[in-house]
């Protein structure tokens, strides 16, 4: 049997025999074009996460009850009280880095638009004296990371090692991948970054038709950022199928992973205290939380739908509950623990994902879907003026519920948490407030280090010199006059 009959066979027996409309149309070229495109897709599973995401579309959740996380599984890193804690979580998390099981998964897929970047967000400057882009400044978190650990636990330099896989998109692909060499991949070894695609779904019609964009060509996107899942499974290259993200992490012997995504300047990049919490719980599943900065912030929130964890969207939560506070602690609200994409995860959970994928409903997004008509095939290519199709897409935090071992860890805002969504000027989340973000957590790592910043000086501090405000005793008792960059700290001496 030929290729092009046992996929017209796969797609006719999917009920899509219609993506062969134009074949008669097509020259040897284009049919191959065609073949290969639908090779791409898994059609009997898109089918299946079509038909189960409109029947709970349709079935709704809303009859389930919304708690606050319990006691036994919420902890968090703010206040005096816990800072014996945070050193012990530290301390457990750097010996596992420092073991080589530690492994980073970068969230990177969307593109700049919102910005006014044609650029992977990732790529984008928001800034800071330096001109570092982002990937630059979470590239290096993870260089001195490697340092510290190296340093604290006697090891060898260049002995620590922690692996950072990032995912990217098609449409990002050779752009992200392209600056990396350019930048030569900001000092770290190049086999230590691992790129791979998040996956993709075809786009539907309402009644769950596949959408041709061409004579060529399924209608496509990715699907959601968690996307992740599906993507770790995939081969790394068509040439061995059997090299995936998974198989790569268990070769390299990493257990725990941190995955976070790309916009957040002040993310702490495989953070020890939180990978040190996490195998401490016997979690296999976590995630990392800031507090609500209101009680009405229009932000999702980890708590217990239906007696599971999941991230409950702030239209889900009644004006009650919004306000209500919690009892342990009454001048924090019991639902505040905000959502930022920051998780753990065991390899052997991510491992068990695909087991359980065909009970996750995939959310719907209807969208303006340029297609090709197939009861007038022309072969052009329309586009719609309103919505005319369905875009699936899974979020990440869609498996909480599934985790058997599931911990919240709640960090403070300022500290971890600064996100780059919005075009310069609009005032919220956008790179100014991400530069002012990063410079103001920088003043204060100097001044915990007993320094004194004179009003208005503004000093970058590279994150090769310092993670997360370690490594700087030799500032104390000084006052620094002066703005600037500086990539050592023997160089602040210059801005005294």
């Amino acid at each position: 049997m030929s290729s092009y009959e046992r996929l017209k066979e796969r797609y006719t027996a999917a009920n899509q025999p219609h993506v062969f409309t134009y074949w008669d149309k097509l020259n040897e070229k284009e049919r191959d074009e065609l073949l290969q495109n639908l090779n791409k897709i898994d059609i009997e599973r898109a089918n299946r996460i079509f038909a189960k995401s409109i029947h709970a579309s349709e079935g709704g959740n809303e009859q389930d009850s919304i708690e606050p996380l319990p006691d036994d599984a919420f902890d968090t890193t703010i206040g005096e009280e816990n800072v014996a804690n945070v050193a012990s979580w530290r301390k457990i998390g750097l010996d596992a880095i420092g073991a080589g099981k530690v492994g980073v998964l970068l969230m990177a897929g969307g593109q700049g638009t919102r910005l006014g970047s044609s650029d992977p967000k990732g790529c984008y400057d928001i800034g800071l004296p330096s001109h570092k882009s982002l990937f630059q400044i979470q590239a290096e978190r993870i260089l001195r990371l490697q340092t510290v650990a190296e340093k604290e636990l006697g090891k060898p330099e260049g002995s620590v090692i922690v692996s950072w896989y990032i995912m990217i998109s098609g449409p990002t692909h050779p752009a992200t991948v392209a600056f990396f060499e350019k930048h030569h991949y900001f000092g770290l070894p190049r086999s230590n970054v691992i790129f791979f695609e998040q996956g993709i779904l075809p786009c539907f019609s309402p009644g769950g038709k596949v959408i041709l964009a061409s004579p060529t060509e399924i209608a496509t996107a990715p699907d959601g950022n968690g996307g992740l899942y599906a993507g770790l499974r995939a081969p790394l290259s068509p040439s061995d199928p059997d090299h995936s993200v998974l198989s790569d992490l268990k070769s390299r012997g990493i257990e725990y992973i941190h995955a976070y995504a790309v916009d957040n300047c002040l993310v702490r990049v495989a953070d020890p205290v939180f990978v040190g919490y996490s195998i401490e719980k016997q979690a296999d599943c976590a995630a990392k939380v800031v507090p609500k900065a209101a009680p009405h912030e229009a932000v999702g929130v980890v708590a217990l739908k239906g007696n599971a964890f999941s991230v409950v969207e702030y239209s889900e939560i009644t004006k009650e509950q919004a306000e209500r506070k919690d009892s342990k602690y009454p001048d924090r609200l019991a639902f505040r623990a905000a959502n930022i994409a920051n998780h753990f995860y065991t390899r052997t959970f991510l491992e068990e994902v695909e087991s359980f994928e065909s009970q996750l409903a995939f959310h719907i997004a209807h969208k303006k879907i340029p297609y090709c008509p197939v009861d007038n095939p022309t072969g052009e290519t329309i586009r719609p003026s309103k919505s005319n199709g369905i875009k699936l897409e899974l979020f990440v935090f869609d498996v909480f519920p599934f985790a058997k071992h599931m911990f919240v860890l709640e960090v403070e805002r300022k500290e971890e948490f600064s996100p780059l969504k919005n075009a310069p000027g609009t005032g919220s989340d956008d790179p100014d407030t991400s530069r002012t973000d990063i410079l103001a957590q920088q003043k204060r790592f100097l001044q915990r280090a007993g320094a004194s910043v004179t009003e208005g000086v503004v000093i970058e501090i590279s994150s090769l010199a310092s993670y997360a405000g370690e490594g700087l005793d030799a500032v104390k008792g000084k006052t620094y006059i002066r703005s600037g960059f500086v990539g050592s700290v023997e160089e602040l001496d210059a801005l005294v």
